[in-house]
């Protein structure tokens, strides 16, 4: 039986941990001889094998989805198991343990965020090099689980990939390589911005206990991760992603934006994609560059929109 690994899978892969890559080709040779080892997933025609880590060096536990045909098995998902198994709480026994998400819907989410990531990184490589060279590497999912037991919740699928991709955005003079020169945050920022904005919270509700007459609103939710700010050093106003309802929001340290959006994570992040891909077709924003540096123009510094020009593809 042939088992092919696309190209797609491999990279993810190798992005996953250094023992990955390796940890598939030992599946594909089990699969070779036991192509129905599988069980059924959620999507049809996809079955879902777990891989031990501890087995291998630098490789975490993984859910792998592929596809069994007659002369052949190819592996069509890999994502690491920690995003569908999610870990009992031994400190907080009252509360229920979460539904362990579908794999092989947890590997689409992971393969859309990864392809849409990579047409973003692979433009800024080409173009812009400077901002290519501010990302960080990705995080591990140990630096991902930490974060979840400093917010106390479980960070989405979505966001967990992000992070395995790039753990942040140092930027270019201030500017990131999202749109409206926004910058993905780092672990810690997004950490401390949070803590933040929960205290501002406890805050708003403080002010509010003699006035039961009075609405106090939401200020923040626990649910609500911020993901991009303003600009790598600028954490005034930002993104968030709601990790109850899946949407991002937007935020500000004033109070003043504390708006739902209609983007997932996923799609902003397409959409971004499509913006550098297509640049006389952006709708939202118009991508340049000023140097090697990706600038988007509706956030531009004054002082260097003379050196600014439309990125051409």
């Amino acid at each position: 039986m042939n088992v092919e690994i696309p190209s797609h899978v491999s990279d993810l892969a190798t992005e996953l941990g250094a023992g990955v890559p390796y940890a598939l080709k030992v599946l594909a040779g089990r699969l070779a001889d036991d192509p129905d080892m599988g069980r059924p997933s959620g999507l049809p025609g996809i079955l879902t094998v777990m891989v031990d880590g501890d087995v291998f060096e630098d490789c975490p536990d993984l859910a792998v989805g592929y596809i069994r045909e007659p002369e052949r098995v190819v592996i069509r998902h890999v994502a690491p198991a920690s995003f569908v198994e999610p870990e009992a709480d031994a400190g907080e026994p009252e509360r229920e343990p979460e539904p362990a998400a579908d794999p092989a819907l947890t590997a689409v989410t992971v393969r859309e965020v990864a392809d849409a990531w990579h047409r973003v990184t692979r433009l800024l490589q080409h173009h812009a090099p400077d901002s290519y060279a501010a990302l960080r590497p990705g995080a591990r999912p140990a630096a991902v689980a930490t974060v979840e037991d400093e917010l106390g919740i479980r960070i989405p699928v979505e966001l967990s990939a992000l992070w395995l991709l790039t753990a942040g955005d140092d930027g270019v003079e201030g500017s990131g390589c999202l749109p409206g020169n926004r910058a993905l945050m780092t672990l810690d920022a997004m950490v401390e911005v949070h803590r933040q904005r929960m205290d501002s919270q406890a805050r708003h509700e403080a002010a509010h206990a003699d006035r039961p007459e009075c609405e106090p609103g939401t200020v923040w939710k626990v649910t609500w991760i911020p993901v991009v700010t303003r600009g790598p050093s600028d954490r005034t106003s930002g993104l968030y992603l709601d990790a109850e309802t899946g949407y991002l929001g937007r935020w500000s340290r004033y109070n003043d934006d504390v708006v739902e959006e209609l983007d997932t994570l996923v799609t902003y992040l397409e959409e971004a994609a499509d913006m550098l891909e297509a640049p006389s077709l952006a709708a939202r924003d118009k991508p340049g560059l000023v140097d090697g540096a990706l600038v988007w123009l509706s956030g531009i510094d004054p002082g260097r929109e003379s050196r600014w020009r439309p990125l051409a593809r």
